[in-house]
């Protein structure tokens, strides 16, 4: 009778595109125990055993090119220690055995796989490593014969071993290459290059030929997208009819949907359109086509005159589309229409998105386009006009008839616009490109017009004749304008100090015509607010602040802050953090939160930093491993170190916990397990002793560095043999053999070494050990102890 118990074991190990699982199984099988060891990850990994001379498993290690995001922790049980490592950025698996052990690649799954057979990989997704005593359990292994033939084993009883037609001499049969397959992508390849006559004459041919081809779903379906391009409607009807007839399952079914609604709208069977539109947006909604579906059915409309709703279906077209394509068209459409309509606002808007999107969709309706760009002229929207104008350009040549009329009519545009440095370009790039063209004198004129604005794109030399013109015509219009411009060229250079330096004059402006100068004046003082800080000048903040009238708000708190700490003013520091304190963005809240406790411990007012403790505990505890958490974590740390300074040893004992939990055993606590181990020594805890002196000893043997010893040693030694637990008091007593230690310490060391192998009845040891006491530092009183024990 065979019974099993199992036990399940789980980590998850998981970082972006890593998933690793390991399970670890114990069971029985025939009165024999063994245990099983499961690996798996999203992605094929490599298992390897290492033999040693008696072709015995002594260990097996598995690679893996991602790593996980926390430290793995050692496994083990009576069969396998599974540990890891990282070596050359992969980490490595490595497991050992207490017995025997066996290596599995698991590439079938038996619930789903019909056919197994025995494969010899190197990488999978699965690995199977089973622990056993003396005999692999329900596993024979037979010797392989090298001649055999390695046959799949069929799970399903009725089918038979297959390998093809054979001919007389036992040869495979060779199968002709069916040229059905040949023509259908040669007709694929036509329709890309848009020969449809090409095309179309190609699918009779093949139709013809091959009557029973297994491409005529796909034949038809070229057929009708053909005849659809070449505007035969009719065509469209009938060959959809047979297609949806016989292909009504096939994936192409939402295409031609939309092809024959929109074919019968064009004839002017709306109800017929109507009946396929609805299949269309009813059985494949998820469709892009039914996106292209609202587009014919807003053309219907349209030429039906029933305006509002062909611009409903337009809009939902390009609102549900994520296809580029789609939405051009049915922005253009919209555009269009409103133009049209002297709707002008609004067709902009949807220009500026094909611009944006898909500019070369101009040029495929470039008689529509031409009309829409010289009616946005003529309602003075120059910007937009010369958007299309610059998309049509970009998809024309420069020998084009067209190419000089369409580059001075964008240049002359943007001349008009507020985008003067566009405009200047494009106007350069005419006079560069038509040397003496036929409207060279009127681009001449448009960029003379410029030049108060644009004469010279160096800031330098344009501030040099602003300077020049303000000189030359002080008290004049010419002057104002000067020194607003003059104005204006600083702040976009970011030359705040210089704008202030000549504030009253820019202020003495007439305010009807410069309506802007206080604004330019205070985004000055707000640009040399931002310089000071930058540099940390707080008084320099704070002086400006008051001259300008500008308040300090929330957006300038970050800054202050760090500027006050970094200066050592601290009150500005709590007043800037105090005041965010109640912030309903929970973010923000953490953050002052955070920064207020920084500051009190600084300043030495713990009462202040235990509340903001709790209080941002509260706050972060639930998801600590969150990014926007992760940088708070050291609230517990501000916590522990509060309670040390108020001598609070219970809070203290409590905070370490959290601490432990939180960061686990790193070597920025060492200290305050150092404290804690020290409260249970004066307490006589040794249980509270052991267990942070044991941390304590982790953290210094993974970083090599013993700052704590012999302290800790010592300490945690006699916890041990005040619970007489000998054999763990040597070995830590003995753990100092390996650590620098002065010759006192040494002598101390080896006197408790020897009295613990006395205590274990080990009495040449302790002799021994006794024997280096007094040799390590003869005139320690450890020395005159171990004499004295020596001599006992």
């Amino acid at each position: 009778m065979q019974w099993m118990l199992f036990f399940l074991l789980f980590i998850n190990v998981s970082i972006p595109l890593f998933a690793l699982e390991i399970s670890l199984e114990s069971a029985k099988e025939n009165f024999q125990n063994y245990s099983t060891l499961h690996i798996k990850d999203s992605t094929q990994f490599l298992c390897q055993e290492t033999k040693n001379d008696l072709d015995v498993v002594t260990e097996i290690a598995c690679a893996f090119t991602k790593q996980p995001s926390r430290k793995f922790k050692t496994l083990q049980n009576d069969y396998f220690t599974v540990t890891s490592n990282i070596k050359n950025n992969t980490f490595f698996l490595v497991i050992t055995p207490y017995q025997k052990m066996k290596l599995f690649p698991i590439i079938f799954n038996l619930s789903k796989d019909e056919v197994v057979f025995q494969g010899n990989v190197q990488l999978s997704q699965h690995w199977m490593i089973i622990g056993y005593k003396d005999k692999l359990p329900y596993i024979k292994e037979d010797a392989k014969s090298e001649i055999c033939i390695n046959f799949p084993f069929l799970l399903s009883k009725d089918k038979l071993p297959y390998v093809g037609g054979l001919d007389l001499k036992g040869n495979p049969v060779y199968i002709k290459k069916v040229h059905d397959v040949s023509e259908y992508l040669k007709i694929k390849k036509l329709y890309q290059e848009k020969k449809y006559d090409l095309c179309l004459d190609a699918i009779n041919d093949v139709m013809r030929d091959y009557p029973q081809s297994l491409f005529n779903a796909e034949l038809l379906f070229y057929k009708i997208r053909v005849f659809a391009q070449l505007g035969d409607n009719d065509n469209v009807v009938e060959s959809s009819k047979i297609y949806l007839r016989e292909y009504s399952s096939d994936e192409n079914v939402p295409e031609v949907l939309s092809l024959i609604a929109k074919s019968y709208s064009m004839i002017g069977l709306n109800i017929d359109a109507d009946y396929f539109f609805d299949r269309l947006f009813m059985e494949h909604e998820d469709s892009e086509y039914s996106n292209w579906g609202y587009i014919y059915k807003g053309e219907m409309f349209e030429a039906s005159g029933d305006a509002p709703k062909a611009l409903n279906f337009y809009e939902k077209a390009l609102n549900e589309t994520k296809d580029i394509e789609i939405a051009a068209t049915a922005a253009y459409k919209l555009a269009k229409y409103k133009t049209a309509n002297t709707d002008k606002k609004d067709a902009s808007k949807y220009v500026m998105k094909i611009a944006n999107a898909k500019p070369e969709f101009f040029m495929n309706e470039l008689k529509n386009s031409l009309e829409m760009m010289y009616s946005f002229a003529e309602e003075e929207d120059y910007l937009t006009a010369a958007t299309i104008a610059k998309c049509i350009l970009d998809e024309t040549k420069k020998d084009d008839d067209e190419y000089e009329q369409l580059l001075k009519e964008r240049a002359i545009w943007l001349s008009k616009s507020d985008n003067k440095i566009e405009a200047l370009k494009v106007l350069n790039e005419y006079l560069d490109t038509f040397k003496e063209g036929n409207f060279e004198n009127e681009i001449t004129v448009a960029k003379d017009s410029l030049f108060f604005d644009t004469a010279d794109l160096n800031v330098t030399s344009r501030l040099e004749a602003y300077n020049e013109l303000i000189s030359t015509y002080p008290n004049d219009t010419i002057g104002d304008r000067a020194i607003y411009e003059k104005a204006k060229l600083l702040l976009e250079n970011e030359k705040y100090g210089d704008i202030l330096g000549f504030k009253d004059s820019l202020q003495a402006l007439d305010n009807e015509k410069y309506k802007d100068t206080t604004e330019i004046v205070k985004n000055a003082a707000i640009g040399v607010m931002k310089l000071s800080l930058q540099e940390k000048e707080c008084m320099q903040v704070l002086t400006i602040s008051s001259e300008y009238n500008i308040t300090l708000s929330n957006e300038w708190d970050d800054e202050i802050y760090i500027c006050a700490m970094k200066g050592g003013d601290y009150l500005l520091s709590k007043k800037i953090a105090n005041r965010n304190l109640k912030s309903q963005d929970l973010d923000l809240r953490k953050k002052w939160l955070y920064r207020y406790i920084k500051v009190d411990f600084t300043t030495g007012n713990y009462s202040d930093v235990v509340e903001a403790s709790k209080e941002l505990i509260l706050l972060i505890q639930d998801n600590l491993s969150s990014e926007n958490n992760n940088e708070y974590r050291d609230v517990y740390r501000f916590l522990f170190d509060t309670y040390q300074r108020l001598e609070n040893t219970n809070a203290m004992i409590d905070t370490i916990a959290d601490v432990q939990k939180v960061f686990g055993e790193d070597y920025k606590d060492i200290e305050r397990y150092v404290a804690v181990m020290t409260i249970g020594s004066q307490n006589k805890d040794d249980a509270m002793v052991i267990k942070y002196a044991t941390e304590v000893m982790k953290i210094q043997n993974s970083s090599s560095s013993y700052t704590q010893s012999p302290f800790v040693e010592f300490t945690l030694y006699q916890s041990y043999m005040n619970k007489e637990d000998y054999s763990k008091a040597l070995d830590v007593i003995k753990s100092l053999d390996t650590v620098d230690l002065s010759k006192a310490q040494r002598s101390r060391q080896k006197y408790l070494l020897g009295t613990t192998y006395s205590k274990l009845s080990k009495n040449e040891e302790a002799k021994k050990a006794y024997q280096d006491a007094i040799d390590a530092d003869e005139a320690s009183a450890w020395a005159k102890l171990a004499k004295s024990a020596k001599d006992i």
